[in-house]
C-alpha cells in the first residue's frame, strides 16, 4: 500500500503545475512533476501585441528593440504608415484573424508628424472602424511634437491615454504598462 497522499498539487503549494504517476507493469514507477518559475509564469502576462505606427525606420528601430527586451508582448507589430496600420486593424476585426497572423492590438503607439496621413488622421480613420475590440485598444501618443496644442487635443479623444516625447525608452515603457495594464505589470 502506497501512502502519497501528501503529493498532491494544494499540499505542495503549486498552481497550474502538474504532478502525475507513471507505472509499467514489472517495470516500476516513475513520479513527474512541472514546476513553472517565476520567469515562465510572466509569460502569461504578456500583452498580445503592441503596434508601432511611424514612418522612421531608426525609431521603430529603437523601439522594437526596447519593447523586445522588456519582454513584455507576445508580438511587435510595426506600420511605417496610416494606410497599413488602418488595414492591418481592419484585418485583425475580421472573425478568426484576431488571434492568429493579424492579434488586435492591446497599446498603440502613434506618431504625429508622418506624410501622406498623419497621427490625427489615423485616429479620425481609426474611430470609423467597425472593430469591436477597438474600446479596449490604449493609443500613446509617441511624437517629437512639442506643441501645447496637441497634448490638450489628444486628451479630447477616446483611446488615446498619455502623450509621449520620443524616443521610447524603458522608463517610459514600464510607466504605461504599469498605468494601463496594471493587472499585467506591477511595479518590481
Amino acid at each position: 500500500m502506497c501512502h502519497n497522499e501528501w503529493l498532491s498539487s494544494e499540499n505542495l503549494g503549486l498552481h497550474h503545475e502538474n504532478i502525475w504517476l507513471e507505472s509499467i507493469r514489472n517495470g516500476g514507477s516513475s513520479f513527474n512533476f512541472t514546476i513553472h518559475s517565476p520567469k515562465e509564469k510572466s509569460m502569461d502576462q504578456k500583452l498580445n501585441c503592441i503596434m508601432l505606427i511611424d514612418d522612421d525606420e531608426p525609431t521603430n528601430f529603437l523601439s522594437n528593440m526596447i519593447i523586445e527586451e522588456a519582454g513584455c508582448t507576445r508580438r511587435i507589430q510595426i506600420e511605417d504608415s496610416v494606410a497599413k496600420a488602418i488595414n492591418y486593424l481592419r484585418i485583425s476585426a475580421k472573425p478568426g484573424y484576431g488571434n492568429n497572423d493579424h492579434p488586435v492590438p492591446d497599446l498603440i503607439f502613434l506618431d504625429i508628424n508622418m506624410p501622406a496621413m498623419n497621427g490625427w488622421e489615423f485616429l479620425e480613420k481609426y474611430h470609423k472602424l467597425e472593430n469591436e475590440h477597438l474600446d479596449k485598444i490604449k493609443i500613446v501618443m509617441l511624437t517629437t511634437s512639442l506643441d501645447p496644442d496637441d497634448i490638450v487635443r489628444a486628451k479630447k479623444i477616446p483611446g488615446v491615454v498619455d502623450f509621449k516625447h520620443k524616443p521610447l525608452t524603458e522608463q517610459i515603457l514600464s510607466e504605461v504598462l504599469q498605468e494601463y495594464f496594471s493587472d499585467h505589470f506591477r511595479k518590481p
